[in-house]
């Protein structure tokens, strides 16, 4: 059986390279979809518009010609055939009937209403809040937290390609919904990601074999903040992994590569995972494992070199992955040290002078 993985390499392999046709600027996607299963039309609207694809017409749509793009457009048409679809993936200059610089702006239109979108919740947030705080109680946040506004935030500026206006606003509004909370426990738990359901503790967690970036960085990740209990096995697919497991980093599963997240960064948003020393991890591990330089990590190819020299080292994909493990955790440690020195340090009080006197 071909993976995935294999298929996709063949597809890019028979496509010329990206050097070589930078005037190559868009990727149509074409697909005709099977009347059954039912859901299969509404599952790849979702999945075209949470990759930020643009509709052109019936059945066509089109994203910036890039690696990232090619990939997310690879695994939907694998989607759709393995239901009876069919789908095609084509090169183009220019778009029939349209002006590139209309289909850039209709890019920007989209974007611009889901921030407009995002800003006006963030609004009513920072409403009441004020309120509350003009009647003298305290105020509890409701709806969505601050945290679960920027990842959505950071889900939209991932699919904003050209830049689009009204980013600015939600940086800032969300700016005043953090200087006006309260930090509580119950938000850190949540924030940190520990405070994840009894459905994902002591569990068995699926992958492929040979694991690479992406599933040592998500192994550590779930082992060190899900699940300290987790237990690991290798399949070649989902339908070999047993009936009871999680599986992870693999096609068509929930915990898997979605719009431009690789699975560590879907992992992070699907439990709330928003340490500081998680996200310089998530951009080692997207640089990576995507191979896009859309964080320019300077920290990607020494880590990619660690990890080659393991894979080479080590034979037995538990052991490999224990390894991998061990790694993430070294470098987690140390990102979680540097943060610690650049927060702000607390000024002490001077004490008062009542209190200087009663001594």
């Amino acid at each position: 059986m071909v993976t995935q993985r294999s298929s996709a390499q063949r597809t890019v392999t028979r496509a010329p390279s990206d050097a070589a046709n930078a005037a190559q600027r868009w990727l149509l996607f074409v697909h005709q979809l099977p009347s059954k299963p039912s859901n299969i039309r509404v599952r790849v609207w979702r999945r075209l518009q949470h990759i930020g694809a643009l509709v052109i017409k019936q059945a066509v749509y089109v994203l910036p010609d890039s690696s990232e793009a090619r990939e997310d457009f690879e695994w939907l048409k694998a989607e759709i055939e393995s239901v009876g679809g069919q789908a095609s993936i084509l090169s183009a200059e220019h778009i029939d009937g349209a002006d590139d610089d209309v289909v850039v702006e209709e890019f920007r239109r989209a974007r611009q209403e889901d921030y407009a979108v995002l800003a006006r919740e963030a609004e009513a947030g920072l409403t009441r809040a004020r309120t509350a705080g003009r009647s003298g109680r305290r105020h509890r946040a409701k709806g969505r937290p601050v945290q679960a506004l920027r990842r959505r935030l950071a889900a939209i500026e991932r699919i904003d390609f050209f830049a689009s206006a009204g980013r600015d606003r939600v940086v800032a509004l969300l700016d005043q919904m953090v200087l006006r909370r309260s930090p509580s426990r119950e938000t850190t738990t949540r924030d940190t990601g520990t405070g994840a359901t009894a459905a994902y503790r002591s569990r068995l967690w699926v992958t492929r074999p040979r694991p690479g970036v992406d599933r040592m960085a998500s192994a550590w990740l779930i082992r060190r903040f899900i699940d300290a209990e987790a237990r690991f096995a290798f399949a070649k697919d989902r339908e070999k992994a047993p009936k009871d497991s999680l599986p992870f980093d693999m096609f068509g599963v929930e915990f898997g590569h979605r719009g431009r997240n690789c699975t560590f960064e879907t992992l992070c948003e699907a439990f709330g995972i928003a340490d500081q020393a998680v996200v310089r991890v998530a951009a080692i591990v997207h640089d990576l494992d995507l191979k896009d330089g859309r964080f320019g990590a300077t920290e990607a190819e020494t880590i990619g070199a660690l990890i080659d020299g393991l894979r080479l080292a080590h034979a037995d994909d538990h052991e490999l992955l224990d390894r991998g493990m061990g790694l993430f955790e070294s470098l987690y440690r140390t990102f979680a040290q540097a943060e610690k020195q650049l927060r702000p340090r607390q000024v002490a009080r001077p004490q008062s002078t009542r209190k200087r006197r009663s001594r």
